[in-house]
């Protein structure tokens, strides 16, 4: 069972309404619903690349031994916090590895559905194929 977002960046009844209501209400709204549909397949990688990024940061940050701005502090017990900041390591090592699955996975789904397009529209194109020559062999016979 296909299951699809009832808001999603395409051109859906459901983001068309919401772009001419958001164009009703007030005008940026409209055009940040615009933008939604145009480029919000984008969204999902921009997503994993800022985290990406922040990940480098806050790891820059925990090797020079400063303060992490938004991060736990020191609670002054050594074992705690070595324990703390190993199972942090091993959950961000593990989210790391859950983002690179994802991507995986919607890029091998991205390619199905490719796949598919193209098999639809080969078998379109026969098919098409098929009955312009019958047309063309009925006009040759009339």
């Amino acid at each position: 069972m296909k299951s699809h977002a009832l808001i999603r960046p395409a051109w859906t009844p459901a983001t068309i309404a919401l772009m001419v209501l958001g164009f009703m209400a007030y005008w940026p709204l409209g055009l940040a619903v615009l933008a939604y549909i145009l480029w919000g397949d984008r969204l999902e990688a921009f997503r994993f690349d800022v985290n990406r990024a922040t990940d480098r940061v806050v790891d820059g940050f925990r090797r020079s031994g400063a303060r992490v701005p938004f991060g736990a502090t020191a609670t002054g017990n050594l074992a705690f916090d070595e324990w703390r900041d190993a199972e942090l390591k091993r959950l961000d090592e593990e989210r790391r590895r859950l983002d690179d699955a994802g991507a995986e996975f919607e890029s091998y789904a991205r390619e199905l559905r490719r796949a598919k397009d193209r098999e639809e529209f080969d078998r379109f194109m026969s098919q098409r194929g098929r009955r312009a020559g019958a047309v063309d062999a009925d006009v040759v016979r009339g």
